[in-house]
């Protein structure tokens, strides 16, 4: 079973362009946890233009199911990390003005630093992610840093699929099992939807998580957060 971590992000981005606490992005996790959401991710950024730190202490005591925090590790987000003990650090590439995570990790360039990060992490009982593309060689390379997983990153899968559908998985389908049989485990994320979701899902029925945020919160202005997420999740459980 698959299971389905909502990125509450975007939650804050609508609360934060009026001021105030509307939507509550804390009772919004609470509700897509009692909906059937088996994680809850947020991407915290240094400037705080969606998720502010204040939320992430927020969450911490009150996420019953699984907490990923995800970002890039500069030593603000590092300590936010140590602090709150998630149960999941997916480490993130981006430069602090990114406006979306849009590439994976070169591990080889960064082993080093990635290497001693998971370490840190690790000693301190959270598990550890690398967003990584569809590379084998790379893959390999977080193989050896220690990590727990790796996070694919499906936006290419996303923007191939409508026109063909069995290329824009196959270099999934590879990059999963081949870090299946080095023992890591597979989350995937990005431009995933309801459209999508069900056909990856299928053809990597291994999976461990998908961590969908953008697609999900659309989908929940018109189907309502409770439909969305049963939807979700039966794209899962094909």
């Amino acid at each position: 079973m698959t299971n389905l971590s909502v990125n509450i992000n975007k939650v804050a981005t609508i609360r934060n362009a009026r001021g105030g606490n509307m939507p509550d992005v804390l009772k919004f996790a609470q509700d897509a946890e009692a909906f059937g959401a088996q994680g809850i991710t947020v991407h915290p950024r240094p400037d705080e233009r969606h998720i502010r730190y204040s939320d992430v202490y927020g969450l911490k005591p009150l996420i019953r199911t699984e907490f990923n925090i995800e970002g890039y590790p500069c030593d603000k987000f590092i300590d936010l990390v140590l602090k709150v003990k998630p149960t999941q650090v997916t480490l993130v590439p981006d430069a602090p003005d990114a406006i979306t995570s849009n590439a994976g990790w070169n591990v080889k360039d960064n082993f080093s630093f990635l290497t001693d990060l998971v370490e840190r992490l690790t000693g301190h009982g959270i598990r550890t992610s690398i967003f990584v593309g569809t590379e084998l060689e790379n893959i390999e390379w977080a193989a050896k840093t220690g990590t727990d997983r790796i996070e694919l990153y499906t936006e290419p899968y996303a923007s191939l699929y409508p026109s063909d559908k069995e290329a824009a998985v196959a270099p999934f389908v590879e990059a999963a099992r081949f870090a299946k049989n080095l023992g890591l485990g597979v989350n995937a994320g990005h431009d995933l939807s309801l459209v999508n979701l069900a056909f990856f899902s299928k053809n990597i029925p291994f999976l461990d998580e998908v961590s969908i945020g953008h697609a999900l919160i659309c989908d929940a202005l018109y189907l309502g957060l409770q439909e969305t997420i049963k939807q979700y999740k039966a794209c899962l459980e094909q």
